[in-house]
């Protein structure tokens, strides 16, 4: 079997990710890997080798291995989604992509993927989500996934039982329910389940799957959408794809026969053939070309100094003067290391966009002990939401619902909307749940503070 040539980018925080590049079709794929990836030993299924080679047919497909997964660095730790987007915009700056179609299947990755799309419109041609839920576990509101106990008690048994044959063998018979017990796709399958991900590592990826939640983020989405799902999924009930392509503006749905929940088991050209069909018309009309990006997903930040006017008072208009300066200062340097944005400026009061939720956070925490050393508290409040793009400032509902989030907080203290916690699965941060608040004019949110 001949290989793909593997090549190594390095990311902005200094790991090294793993990546091919096959094909020369006239616009970029990229397939979002997921937690069972080697980009090396999966071509030597045929089956797999097959279904990547006719994307290849039509595009130029780019495959890699996230971080802590396959052949690319293991630097500890689940990545977070944004952390997981920084991989994939290191391998598109490797290969010189400046827009690309997106694939994204299963749990997590077609999180990825859709969080990508609604972040980077501008780098998004197109996006393809195969049996994508839009969160893990049971919500009242989400009846048809699995309770969260249930899960928990699953991901356990499997950290115990990783290491033996017939466990991963199990696991490979439920993605692929159609295959006979003998057929040697499951055993490969457990082969590069070992080779892609160790047992704690793979124990700790499912834990994370349960804390993400991107419903908020599918409505935010402009790119061309098309959504496939297998009506008999036995692993992602096909309920969860319709509900994503219900929310998402631009999306075509196609229900696909069959009980397999990998796409590249079972009758591929099923679901390979409206994939092609979907990705050389849209290349061929090239909306993007006709239309700009006026719509944007982003975190947004508002800091203000608590109880800035009697300060201001106590202090003397000479010292206080003296006082913003230096607060102002310290803040810009903390936006310029996480990334983010300063879009206004009033008084001792700061509104900053970011390209990633827990930047925005770890910003905001950050800022906090720094204006502290100052003397004097901020608080800070956090929303992640679909922003208008104008004159190249953010606007919109989500604006100024980050606005309402920090006139809750209390001095010293970090609030984040409900939305903005859901997207930081796997970061390591931790909240403190503040119950409903009823936000002037948008309703009841429920607002976290960080720990």
């Amino acid at each position: 079997m001949d290989i793909p040539r593997i090549r190594y980018t390095k990311t902005a925080d200094g790991v090294n990710i793993a990546y091919q590049v096959v094909g020369d079709g006239p616009f970029d794929l990229v397939f979002v890997p997921g937690v069972v990836s080697n980009v090396e030993v999966s071509w030597e299924n045929p089956r797999w080798a097959r279904f990547m080679r006719r994307l290849a047919s039509f595009s130029r497909l780019i495959l890699f291995d996230r971080r802590g997964v396959g052949i690319s660095d293991r630097p500890g730790g689940v990545p977070t989604l944004e952390q997981r987007i920084d991989d994939l915009r290191a391998v598109l700056d490797a290969v010189g992509s400046a827009r690309t179609a997106l694939c994204g299947a299963g749990h997590g990755d077609g999180a990825m993927a859709a969080l990508f799309a609604a972040s980077d419109p501008e780098r998004t041609s197109g996006l393809v989500l195969y049996a994508v839920p839009a969160r893990t576990s049971w919500a009242p509101d989400y009846p048809w996934a699995p309770r969260r106990d249930e899960l928990l008690h699953a991901i356990a048994e499997g950290e115990r039982r990783f290491t033996e044959r017939d466990w991963c063998e199990e696991v490979a018979a439920r993605q692929f329910p159609s295959l006979d017990p003998t057929d040697e796709l499951l055993d490969f399958f457990a082969h590069t389940m070992r080779l892609s991900v160790s047992p704690g590592a793979f124990a700790d990826y499912r834990r994370t799957a349960l804390d993400i939640d991107v419903r908020k983020v599918l409505p935010s989405i402009t790119a061309p959408t098309v959504v496939l799902h297998r009506s008999g999924d036995r692993v992602v009930p096909v309920e969860a794809s319709r509900y994503v392509a219900q929310q998402i503006p631009t999306a075509v749905y196609h229900e696909l026969e069959g009980i397999d929940h990998n796409p590249w088991v079972g009758d591929q050209d099923a679901v390979l053939d409206p994939i092609e069909e979907f990705l050389v018309r849209l290349w061929t009309e090239k909306p993007w070309e006709e239309s700009e990006t006026d719509r944007i997903l982003a975190t947004v930040l508002f800091t203000d100094i608590a109880n800035s006017t009697a300060k201001a008072i106590e202090l003397g208009d000479a010292a206080w003067r003296r006082l913003l300066l230096d607060h102002h200062a310290r803040v810009r340097t903390q936006l310029t290391r996480f990334r983010g944005r300063e879009i206004d400026t009033a008084g001792d009061g700061f509104l900053a966009s970011f390209d990633g939720p827990a930047r925005a956070i770890r910003c905001a925490l950050v800022l906090r002990e720094a204006i502290r050393e100052l003397g004097i508290e901020i608080r800070a409040g956090l929303h992640a939401g679909e922003c208008e793009l104008i004159d190249g400032k953010v606007g919109g509902v989500a604006v100024h619902t980050g606005a309402r989030v920090a006139g809750e907080a209390a001095a010293g203290e970090v609030l984040v909307s409900s939305t903005v916690k859901d997207l930081v699965a796997g970061s390591g941060l931790e909240f403190e749940d503040r119950g409903l608040h009823a936000l002037k004019g948008l309703g009841d949110w429920r607002l976290y503070a960080v720990l």
